[in-house]
């Protein structure tokens, strides 16, 4: 008997808790139940498998047919390959949306929607009563992404630049482009015990390269952990200069690896500073040491 796409569909995500350790049975079934296809448009794809090891640009292939089974693997696909504009790689996303810890009910902001495959998946986790506020600064891509989410009624798409956008209060938040600090009002927005992942990263020919970090509001205080390396495209405006030199430089301190905190008062950088900025510190202080 030959597997029917959701039969594939279902061993996809199957496939993808295991190669992340994750046990969600929540993702699990967002992964099963979201067709990648429908946000993907039609074959033959463009695909790769990504290796953040690698320097860019990203090297595709071509799928050898239209058959939406190419799609239910651990690759990413070009949205734009010109650009190195992708669909992310499943695995990757996985993890660091199973990080979020996302329950149902709770409003989550997602930065860099792209077409909007993983604002589905976040829009399966929050469920009926939940909500989920995306943007998308291309604007072709926004109006894609708002027209393939229209079975998604608890999302709301819009177009922008979310680096000015404001979410309001949210439980969690999740930056799909590399940026080179968390925002302030990121951080301010934050409901206390929200949570927030995001890419820091370096410019490189081609694209980003860094690192995905963790941080969890505990009242006016915020935890924070590296969780893993990051080749991912650029945002268009949470960047800044000095501390795309700082990060290029600090990526390979192993003070990133023990990084407990982020620090927002006032203070001079110091030993246990990672990367230290204008209104933030990533410390390996921890949130019961005095600051």
């Amino acid at each position: 008997m030959n597997a029917s796409l959701e039969d594939y569909r279902r061993f996809f995500a199957e496939e993808i808790m295991a190669v992340t350790g994750m046990r969600s049975p929540a993702l699990l079934e967002a992964f099963a139940k979201v067709p990648r296809e429908h946000f993907l448009g039609p074959g033959p794809w463009k695909v790769a498998a990504l290796d953040f090891g690698m320097t860019p640009p990203m090297k595709y292939r071509e799928t050898g047919d239209a058959d939406p089974r190419n799609l239910y693997h651990n690759v990413v696909v070009a949205i734009d390959a010109e650009r190195g504009l992708n669909n992310g790689q499943p695995g990757a996303l996985a993890g660091w949306l199973g990080r979020l810890e996302i329950a149902r009910g709770e409003h989550v902001f997602h930065f860099g929607a792209g077409l909007g495959y993983f604002t589905a998946i976040l829009g399966e986790l929050v469920g009926e009563k939940g909500r989920v506020t995306a943007i998308e600064v291309d604007v072709g891509l926004a109006a894609r992404a708002r027209e393939n989410l229209a079975a998604w009624p608890n999302v709301e798409m819009r177009a922008g630049d979310g680096g000015e956008f404001d979410p309001g209060p949210v439980d969690a938040i999740f930056v799909n482009a590399g940026v080179t600090h968390p925002l302030p009002l990121w951080l301010d927005r934050l409901s206390d015990g929200g949570r927030l992942v995001l890419p820091l990263t370096f410019g490189v020919t081609g694209g980003g390269k860094g690192v995905m970090m963790w941080i969890r509001r505990e009242r006016d205080r915020y935890t924070a952990r590296f969780l893993t390396l990051v080749m991912i495209y650029p945002s268009t405006s949470v960047r800044d200069a000095e501390m795309n030199a700082a990060l290029a430089k600090q990526i390979g301190s192993p003070k990133l690896f023990s990084v407990q905190s982020l620090r927002r008062d006032a203070h001079e950088p110091e030993e246990t500073c990672w990367l230290h900025g204008n209104g933030f510190c990533f410390s390996q202080r921890t949130l019961g040491s005095d600051t």
